[in-house]
């Protein structure tokens, strides 16, 4: 019962077969390789546009690149105040973008709101030079509650960055959750919402260490490459990164093992929903799911085997009730068993003796 993240688990069956053809073949190196160009037409055929893709191997490259594209000195980038890339991400955005400042703006279930990010930008008039400037807008896909943006709320929010004259960056190491679970195409969930870039992620969905900064406009590309070899996310073997994106885009597997993981999280969410020692924090859009429990049903859990983690309780648990119960975050993902997710039911549902 391994709920602590979709991080924990391996690589899905095909994108593993996939490195072991790789690994027995010769290709050009940096990228030059016939493998590398037939991914990026098809993460264009998935766009249904064409795009400039370039390969990174963590997450937390793909987003701090992603801004530092637009940094520039004393810029600011507005983002949710538990956007990974303020929390997680050890101030790579910040050193990246030589300086870069985050301005974390509150926003319920995880997501901003159009006003409060209006609001925000206003703070930097251009004309002030005490503050900042503002350089990019970044939203994370799913968010960091689990929930997901619907396009019209995307392109609600690209409706204020593109008055501001900004760029707007998702983080979308989730995406492929986010996508299977709003039943949308990832066109109408990116850019024709108006996101210019993307960081989209494998490795949380079936993938060794494969994530990819996805362009929609070559033009706001140009020069990236410079930044990802100074990063030193350059792969000399590209090839590899290719083989395992080629076998994950190939026929939608991507969203066949999100599609996965959602259907097991919302499993998991109803049997927490009907149990008497439990509630739901947040319905799940896609593979997290977020609960308040009691102690007791925690201890019951870990001495189980569970592994999940606690969450921080602020707006999740009320105040008055932290004595005796806690927040905690379930994380599915493609290889979690129906069974493990009935079990750890179960033992929440156990009546105390």
């Amino acid at each position: 019962m391994i709920f602590a993240s979709d991080n924990w688990t391996g690589a899905s069956d095909r994108v593993a077969a996939a490195l072991v053809e790789a690994a027995g073949a010769t290709a050009p190196a940096y990228g030059s390789d016939p493998l590398t160009a037939s991914v990026e037409a098809a993460f264009a055929r998935v766009f249904e546009r064409d795009v400039a893709a370039f390969f990174v191997a963590t997450g937390t490259a793909a987003n701090a690149l992603s801004l530092a594209q637009f940094a520039r000195p004393g810029g600011v980038v507005f983002c949710h105040r538990d956007a990974h890339i303020a929390v997680d991400e050890g101030g790579a955005p910040e050193f990246f973008g030589g300086g870069t400042r985050l301005h974390r703006i509150d926003g319920a279930n995880g997501k901003l709101h159009p006003a409060d990010l209006a609001a925000a930008i206003a703070l930097y008039p251009a004309e002030a030079v005490h503050h900042g400037q503002p350089v990019a807008v970044s939203i994370s896909q799913l968010t960091e509650a689990g929930t997901a943006y619907q396009p019209a709320e995307i392109a609600a929010l690209a409706a204020v960055t593109r008055g501001a004259g900004l760029p707007l960056h998702m983080d979308g190491a989730r995406f492929g959750n986010a996508v299977a679970g709003l039943g949308v195409s990832p066109a109408e969930a990116s850019w024709r919402a108006g996101v210019d870039v993307l960081s989209f992620g494998g490795s949380k969905n079936g993938c060794f260490a494969a994530e990819a900064v996805i362009f929609f406009d070559r033009g706001q590309a140009r020069g990236f490459e410079f930044h990802r070899k100074r990063a030193g996310h350059l792969f000399s073997k590209s090839s590899f990164v290719a083989a395992q994106f080629h076998a994950y885009l190939t026929d939608d597997h991507w969203l066949e093992l999100a599609g996965h993981a959602n259907a097991m999280a919302r499993r998991l969410a109803a049997g927490i929903e009907a149990a008497d020692d439990a509630t739901l924090a947040f319905l799940p859009d896609g593979n997290e799911v977020f609960a308040v429990i009691s102690k007791a049903v925690d201890a019951r859990l870990r001495a189980a085997g569970a592994v999940y983690y606690e969450w921080p309780p602020e707006g999740l648990v009320d105040s008055a009730r932290r004595g005796d119960f806690i927040a905690i975050r379930l994380v599915t993902s493609f290889r979690t068993r129906a069974e493990d997710v009935d079990n750890f039911v179960r033992i929440i549902s156990a009546v105390d003796a």
